[in-house]
């Protein structure tokens, strides 16, 4: 008789953050009142206000570009590689020793699980500050035949809900490594680390405008894209606001990185380690609850396997746990937003009415904030809006293939070109596979794995240009 054991409640203290019943914007070292009003970040998980936040108008922003101007041009591109990398070093060492209060304050403003945050956010974030603050004095040698690159001057950065601190280390280490000044934008969502991270920029004594960090919507993104005095535009989120970006931009001498959507295919075949692979869908689609844009949102299992995969898969979902954030034996916490829970709710129910099949664990939500529980959906087609367009939510497509051109094709059949995983024991079929697919990363028996030493970006509709690794250096240098 099998014995089932229940995990008792193991809350992370939310003692270790405090945080201010409001906040400015972060201009030329300072916290500053903005020109505009005020909106709300919310927990997701209760709906508990968390603060105030100040929107900043385009008059905000013309100050912290100038900001920016004037640290760029005074101190920061003056400045040997050697000083440069021992202020990143400061900043990484910050963050490890304030891990614990980012990790609690990004689950409170973000709502994924605690030991996502304590294990993978804040740990990555560290990491690429550590590796960027060691390319900053080697840049003469990063790229074949250029002995001398030069920075651009003030790179504007708009960065996503999903992994906010994770996000804005990606935009600001190599920003800051190859000489340039940072005006950042974080999403409305998930302001508080962004904040918090502007302390650390005072604590480690940044020079003042080498970082300023403006809060608001997309009238705010807007004017930092838009604004004359930036070099660089650097920009992660949809595909929808990429093209804006795009056209923003088109005409002028900006530099642009634009990292947009994904719909990944998670390839398994009949030869793969399925236990192993199970695990790699479950992390490929339920991690962050789906908010990825890399997450594996199609699986594409080989059809003499295919119902021993789902069987396993099923039953492996059956013991995730939903819930509480900060409780350090949740799986999936909390949708980010009422509007992003809504469009995941929406599709789905296209999913169902189109004809695939729907199937969720038994799981009882929390009654307050934004929740929705871990799904798939067999009898999926190339043609259901679900395989074709990113949900960005806990909801996984199954479709089926034979071969492996088959499943190249399957694969292919996207608008995105992101990431996609491969399950197999053949080495030469991985190989293979890979050279035929169009995505940006490759993952062979693992998925959402991520290094700070490796490039990350994608083709086609999601975006140009690449982040991490040698290869991100270049997107900040003439």
């Amino acid at each position: 008789m099998a014995t089932s054991f229940e995990y008792a409640p193991a809350p992370e203290s939310r003692g270790v953050v405090d945080i201010a019943s409001s906040y400015g914007l972060f201009i030329d070292g300072d916290f500053v009142d903005g020109s505009g009003g005020s909106f709300k970040t919310i927990s997701p998980a209760s709906e508990e206000v968390l603060a105030d936040i100040a929107e900043a108008t385009e008059a905000d922003v013309d100050l912290a570009v100038r900001a920016a101007r004037r640290a760029y041009t005074r101190v920061w591109s003056r400045l040997s590689g050697r000083e440069r990398g021992k202020y990143l070093f400061r900043i990484a060492r910050i963050l490890q020793e304030r891990a614990r209060e980012f990790a609690v304050l990004e689950s409170l403003d973000n709502g994924k699980p605690i030991k996502e945050s304590r294990d993978t956010d804040i740990p990555l974030a560290a990491a690429h500050f550590f590796y960027y603050a060691g390319w900053a004095d080697k840049l003469s040698y990063a790229f074949p035949g250029e002995t001398d690159p030069k920075p651009l001057g003030v790179a504007g950065q708009v960065i996503p809900w999903n992994f906010p601190l994770l996000m804005l280390a990606w935009k600001i280490a190599p920003a800051l490594a190859t000489g340039n000044t940072v005006v950042l934008k974080p999403a409305e969502t998930t302001p508080l680390t962004a904040l918090l991270f502007a302390q650390v920029c005072q604590q480690a004594d940044l020079p003042p405008g080498v970082v300023n960090i403006v809060t608001g919507a997309g009238e705010t993104g807007r004017a930092v894209v838009s604004h004359p005095g930036v070099n660089k535009v650097a920009f992660t989120g949809s595909t929808e606001v990429g093209r804006l970006i795009a056209r923003a931009v088109a005409g002028t001498d900006k530099k642009v990185t634009l990292e947009l959507g994904g719909k990944a295919a998670n390839i398994v075949f009949d030869d793969a380690p399925v236990d192993q692979a199970v695990e790699g869908i479950v992390n490929g689609i339920f991690f962050n609850q789906g908010h990825v844009c890399c997450a594996g949102s199609r699986l594409l299992v080989q059809e003499s396997v295919a119902d021993e995969v789902l069987a396993r898969l099923k039953r492996r979902m059956r013991t995730l746990r939903v819930g509480d954030p900060l409780d350090k034996n949740t799986d999936i916490g909390a949708i980010n937003s009422r509007e992003q829970l809504d469009k995941i709710r929406a599709l789905s129910e296209i999913g169902e009415q189109e004809g695939s099949e729907r199937w969720s664990a038994p799981c009882e939500l929390p009654t307050r904030g934004f929740w929705f529980a871990p799904t798939i959906f067999t009898g999926v087609t190339q043609a259901h809006r679900i395989a074709r367009e990113e949900i960005f939510g806990p909801v996984l497509s199954v479709l089926t293939f034979r071969t492996p051109k088959e499943a190249v094709e399957k694969a292919n059949n996207t608008p995105f070109g992101l990431s996609a995983g491969i399950w197999s024991d053949k080495g030469s079929r991985i190989l293979w596979m890979a050279d035929q697919l169009r995505a940006g990363v490759v993952w062979a028996n693992t998925f959402n794995k991520f290094d700070p030493t490796s490039p990350f970006g994608g083709y086609k509709e999601s975006g140009y240009g690449r982040e991490g690794g040698r290869h991100g250096l270049e997107g900040y240098l003439r």
